[in-house]
Formats: C-alpha cells, structure tokens, sequence
C-alpha cells in the first residue's frame, strides 16, 4: 500500500486500516498510527491476563503492546493467543494494547459522561501530542455517536486489560467509565479490546 503521511491521515474514529483509527503514539523514535478494532471481532469479556505469579519481563512496555502480546502468548497466555489470532478485515497482525495506547483509546472515545479520575490518571508520554493527566472533565464524552454509551462500537463503562505487566501477579488496566488506571490480579476477569498499528511516515 501507499506510504500513510500525516497529511493523508484520516480524522478519529474514521474506518481506516480494518478498524477505526484511534490516534497517534510515538515508539522507538518512530510515528504510528493506532487502530481499535471493531467490538464484535475483537471485544472479549470476562478474559483473565495470564499466569498468576509468572514475571514476564518481556511484558513490561508501557507503548508496545505488539511486544508485551507475543510475551504474554510465548507464556500460555490464552487471551494474548487469542489477539494474535485474530483476523479482521483482512489484516492479521491485532494484539492486545499497551497502558499508553489503552490510555489513548479511553481520552479520544470515552463512552459515558462520568467525572474522571484525576491524581495523575491519564499522563501519557507516548501519545502524540502528550497526554496530561485528566481533569474532572476533560476528556469529555467522545461526540462519535458510534461510539457513545450502548453504540454498536462503543466500549464498556467497565475495566480493560492492557498488555502491560506491573508485577508478577498483576497487569495494568483501565476503567472505561471515569478513566482510572489500576493494577489487577492477573487472574481477574476483564474485559479486553484488540488494536493494530501502521506507521507514518513524516
């Protein structure tokens, strides 16, 4: 396919790249582009993370989830297996989202107009621009009606797992009704959304 520019970027929330694109994050010096995958291919509820008590050092990206997945699934993880595995689209290559790419998806479609979370929930060095931690009010609710609260594509108002590990026996994750950002037992059940990325080129 043709090289993606900023230039030639679609808006948020526009179907792009076999989902929806979700915003920008920066990786090893580089620019990516993130995309959320449609929620009935790539939404799973009630999905524990893995292994309790089983370090995974491998896993511990704060904006790679690509790499924290493959760890998680090398480990027996069923829901990183699972990501992996998907195939929507036409396009192969989904995985389970990092803290910082799940912190992107929660800041461009909040579902619900709940308060958030502040003390520092939010604060997203990887996004592009950065992220600041949350106010009581911003982000506000997503004005994309597909995904609002109860719209086909919209997330739960309840926890998601990321692929990033903060201890042996737990993994980060975050609440998609006020955004805050937790560590979980890894045998807790949450819910989980897949993403892919692409590159940009400047």
């Amino acid at each position: 396919m043709n090289a993606i520019t900023r230039n030639t970027l679609p808006v948020i929330g526009t179907q792009f790249e076999g989902g929806y694109f979700a915003g920008l994050f920066a990786l090893n010096g580089e620019t990516y582009g993130l995309i959320v995958a449609p929620r009935a291919q790539g939404e799973l509820e009630g999905a524990t993370w893995g292994e309790y008590g089983k370090d995974l050092p491998a896993a511990r990206h704060f904006n790679d989830g690509l790499a924290n997945t493959q760890a998680m699934a090398e480990a027996g993880s069923d829901l990183a297996s699972w990501m992996l595995a998907l195939d929507i689209n036409g396009f192969a290559d989904w995985y389970l989202p990092s803290r910082d790419e799940l912190e992107l998806l929660y800041r461009h479609f909040k579902p619900t107009n709940e308060t958030n979370w502040v003390y520092r929930h939010g604060e997203n060095p990887s996004s592009i621009p950065m992220g600041y931690p949350y106010t009581a009010e911003e982000p506000a609710q997503t004005k994309l009606d597909g995904f609002q609260a109860d719209a086909a594509e919209a997330f739960a108002d309840e926890w998601y797992w990321s692929s990033t590990q903060y201890s042996p026996n737990s993994a980060w994750s975050q609440n998609f009704c006020d955004g805050s950002q937790f560590n979980f037992r890894k045998v807790f059940e949450l819910r989980a959304r897949a993403v892919r990325r692409f590159k940009v080129t400047p």
